[in-house]
C-alpha cells in the first residue's frame, strides 16, 4: 500500500500480472490528503480566474477594435459621399456646357455634310471636265 500512495501502481493479488502492453489494469484512485485538495482547488480557481480574465480582456479588445474599424469605415463612407457629390455637381456642369455647345456642334455637322456634298460635286465636275477635254482633243484632231 505504501507503493500505491507514492504513485507506483499496485497489482491486486487476485489478478495475475500481465506483460501484455495492450491490456491495461484498473487501478484504484487514492485521494490525496485534505490539505492538498484545498491547495489544488485554490490553485485551480486562481488559474481559472486568470484564464477567464484573459478571455474577457481579449473579447473586450476585439470589440474595441471593431468599434474603431466601424468609426474609420464610417469616415471613409462620408469621404466617398463627398466625392460622389462633387462628381455629380461636376457632371451637371459638364452637361450644361455640352448643352450650350450643342447648337455649334450641330452647325459643324451641317457644314461637314455640305463640305462632303461639295467635294462630291467637285469630283463630278472634274470627271465631266476630263470628258469634255477628251472630246475637245478628239474634235481638234479632225
Amino acid at each position: 500500500m505504501a507503493a500505491a500512495a507514492e504513485g507506483v501502481p499496485a497489482t491486486r493479488p487476485e489478478e495475475p500480472a500481465r506483460d501484455d502492453a495492450a491490456v491495461e489494469t484498473a487501478e484504484e484512485a487514492k485521494e490525496p490528503a485534505e490539505a492538498d485538495i484545498n491547495e489544488l482547488c485554490r490553485d485551480m480557481f486562481s488559474k481559472m480566474a486568470t484564464y477567464l480574465t484573459g478571455e474577457l480582456t481579449a473579447t473586450s479588445e476585439d470589440y474595441k477594435l471593431l468599434e474603431n474599424m466601424n468609426k474609420l469605415t464610417s469616415l471613409k463612407y462620408l469621404e466617398m459621399k463627398d466625392i460622389a457629390i462633387n462628381i455629380s455637381r461636376n457632371l451637371k456642369d459638364l452637361n450644361q456646357k455640352y448643352a450650350g455647345l450643342q447648337p455649334y456642334l450641330d452647325q459643324i455637322n451641317v457644314i461637314e455634310e455640305q463640305v462632303a456634298a461639295l467635294e462630291q460635286a467637285a469630283y463630278k465636275l472634274d470627271a465631266y471636265s476630263k470628258k469634255l477635254e477628251a472630246k475637245y482633243k478628239k474634235l481638234e484632231k479632225r
